[in-house]
């Protein structure tokens, strides 16, 4: 494969949509073809999954079978998505992919670092992105900047769910700090930017 593979992480209004274009609109101009897309969600798939994830009020799902319909989107999305277009040459960026996972599902949800692993190795058999935004900022920050949506299974959560979150994102990335790389979210977006550039303009050029 001659593309690279880029993620984008963070709880929820930290601007990982935003920066994904932003990263995209940035690499274009180096004239790197690119393809954004999202977990959950990347094909039809795992679009439905992600609808009943987020928004499945008439019945309950456990922590291990949001995993499960986490990894079966998961599956799909890689090799039918991801993959492919990275055969082509393009840098796919996604907006999440499996730190969230073992951010939300391990440290959240409370199933831990193992069991999210070992659904990791069946599906990804090694595949991890070649980069990671971790974009970071305090619970009270993200919930100033909008009213969460009470009807969302995750926004709805409480503050303790995300501070679970959080820690667990920011465990993975002192684990992975050669991959994951950790941007204050509390900054303007304009300085936000000007990070994750700094740090794309220095991959590129290590990769090229």
């Amino acid at each position: 494969m001659s593309g690279l593979f880029i993620t984008i992480e963070g709880i929820e209004c930290v601007g990982k949509s935003t920066n994904a274009k932003f990263i995209s609109d940035l690499l274009n101009k180096k004239n790197i073809k690119t393809h954004v897309t999202r977990e959950p969600g990347g094909t039809a798939l795992g679009e439905k999954i992600r609808k009943i994830l987020l928004f499945e009020q008439n019945d309950s799902i456990s922590p291990l079978g949001e995993l499960l319909l986490l990894f079966a989107a998961r599956e799909k999305h890689i090799n039918e998505v991801i993959k492919p277009n990275l055969e082509q040459g393009k840098w796919v960026i996604s907006d999440r992919f499996t730190d969230a996972s073992f951010a939300y599902q391990g440290f959240g949800r409370g199933l831990g670092f193992d069991q999210v692993n070992q659904l990791k190795q069946i599906i990804q058999n090694g595949f991890d992105p070649d980069l990671t935004f971790l974009l970071d900022a305090p619970i009270d920050v993200i919930k100033s900047r909008r009213k969460l949506n009470p009807n969302d299974r995750f926004e709805s959560e409480d503050r303790q769910f995300f501070e679970r979150v959080r820690q667990g994102y920011l465990q993975l990335a002192s684990v992975f700090g050669d991959r994951v790389k950790i941007i204050d979210a509390t900054q303007s977006i304009e300085q936000v930017q000007a990070e994750i550039q700094s740090y794309l303009l220095d991959f590129i050029e290590k990769t090229s």
